[in-house]
């Protein structure tokens, strides 16, 4: 079992940053692909990021490319977001998620969620 919470979420304007962090509790959090993905008003759940067991490897979506960077801590039991150049775009509520398998794009690919953090991107 893998509990997930997730905090940094804000309002920031146009162009602004910021980093999200999620915080995993137990002790095998290293044996985890770690996941990012948001879901806007009205629309579906969709991917962020995600990294592997070691951070070695990273995957992204299109449109955040360049953008935002994933990373973790394996010695923390944390996951990060930090997200740059920020478009009003990019407004959701951002979760976190733990699964088992490479790239993780998928949300069926995950077995843990966090409840969410809000980021909101004003122009």
């Amino acid at each position: 079992q893998v509990q997930l919470v997730e905090s940094g979420g804000g309002l920031v304007q146009a162009r602004g940053s910021l980093r999200l962090s999620c915080a995993a509790s137990g002790r095998t959090f290293s044996r985890y692909v770690m996941g990012w993905f948001r879901q806007a008003p009205g629309k579906e759940r969709e991917f962020v990021a995600s990294v592997s067991w070691s951070g070695g490897n990273t995957y992204y979506a299109d449109s955040v490319k360049g953008r935002f960077t994933i990373s973790r801590a394996n010695a923390k039991n944390t996951v990060y977001l930090q997200m740059t150049s920020l478009k009003p775009e990019d407004t959701a509520t951002y979760s976190c998620a733990a699964g088992e398998v490479l790239p993780g794009t998928q949300t069926y690919e995950y077995d843990y969620w966090g409840q969410g953090t809000q980021v909101t991107v004003s122009s």
